[in-house]
């Protein structure tokens, strides 16, 4: 099997409403060709909604929809060329692994060696060639996956589809799947749309990341800028641990602005943030914890140690707060009703909206 050609897909304006009820705002999207963007968000924040309209399950209330530069607003799934890997595998019971994967071909009237030739052929890209003889029940979890992904791309689609892939899966088990996913997106160029709700299962796999809330985008970009450079509370707690510390932004200066926290007044990088109240965002590794010293970064005293083997886990409480702490320090760990100083790098202080 040849590389398959991919395609862009792309959103102009579209809403989707269910009577009274929006389900998606006016949505406007681009996602290149080649790449594996992921749709992350809590649930009922449209992600799943916007993965139906691609694969043509609901119909656009408004706006138009393109893949491959075509316009498919008003084609049904069955004229899309798109393939989608559900939640629940959909594997049928009855069938060998071998069928399962032809199966799509077979509906498209494909002869059944030939099919049976590109199934297995499929079968060898996810790693199970050989197990086509087998019945979907004498699989893992994990084997199923990439049995409904063979399944999947064997149709040569513009585009895969994949609808909380790993979510039936144990925590060691999805590590290994999506690794595995990926590689398979990556060796054959495919364009691919990934729904989840885990923020470390997109940051892993994800060329570029649309956070959605309230049925629209809050913020999009790779992983690295969506940690690194959240716009808001929300995007900094999503993505990642953070601690979200009230300020106030006393003045901006250019790259940089002045804030005043818990009586202390530090410069920071400036994101745009107007005078008046803020938040700063510090992530848990990048706070140092102390032997009380008087005067030295903000007092504190933990009130919950967890040791971890290759970090320390602290929750301190405070001036700041409450904070929740990682240590790579694990000799002689600090210990519950310790006082503590907190030190932070106002430079790694990231300023968004309260």
């Amino acid at each position: 099997m040849t590389n398959l050609t991919t395609g862009s897909v792309q959103f102009d304006g579209v809403v989707k409403k269910y009577g009274a009820v929006t389900a998606l705002k006016k949505l406007d999207l681009m996602i290149e060709p080649g790449q594996l963007v992921t749709l992350l968000g809590p649930s009922g924040c449209g992600k799943t909604t916007t993965l139906r309209l691609i694969a043509g399950l609901e119909p656009a209330t408004e706006g138009r929809i393109l893949i491959g530069g075509q316009d498919v607003t008003h084609l049904s799934a069955t004229y899309r060329k798109v393939s989608m890997v559900f939640q629940s595998y959909a594997l049928f019971p009855h069938m060998s692994v071998l069928d399962n994967v032809a199966y799509g071909l077979t509906v498209k009237s494909m002869p059944k060696r030939e099919a049976h030739e590109k199934a297995e052929e499929g079968l060898a890209m996810v790693g199970l060639a050989g197990y086509g003889p087998r019945l979907p029940s004498e699989l893992s979890g994990g084997q199923q996956q990439r049995v409904a992904v063979a399944r999947a791309i064997v149709l040569e689609p513009e585009v895969l589809l994949l609808d909380e892939p790993l979510s039936n899966l144990d925590a060691k088990l999805r590590r290994h799947v999506r690794e595995e996913i990926r590689q398979i997106q990556q060796n054959l160029g495919l364009t691919a749309v990934y729904v989840t709700h885990d923020q470390e299962e997109a940051m892993a796999v994800s060329d570029r990341i649309i956070v959605m809330k309230d049925a629209e985008i809050a913020q999009e970009g790779t992983p690295h800028d969506l940690y690194e450079r959240p716009s808001s509370s929300f995007i900094a707690d999503f993505i990642g641990d953070a601690n979200l510390i009230d300020c106030e932004v006393v003045q901006a200066n250019g790259e940089t602005a002045d804030i005043e926290v818990a009586g202390q007044k530090l410069n920071v990088p400036n994101t745009d943030r107007p005078r008046g109240g803020a938040r700063i965002v510090i992530r848990p590794h990048q706070i140092r914890l102390k032997p009380r010293v008087a005067g030295e970064g903000f007092e504190g005293v933990i009130s919950y140690a967890a040791y971890l083997g290759n970090q320390v886990q602290y929750t301190v409480d405070g001036a700041l707060g409450q904070l929740f702490v990682i240590s790579n320090t694990t000799a002689n760990p600090l210990a519950m009703g310790d006082s503590v100083s907190i030190l932070m790098d106002p430079s790694e202080m990231r300023l968004v909206a309260e």
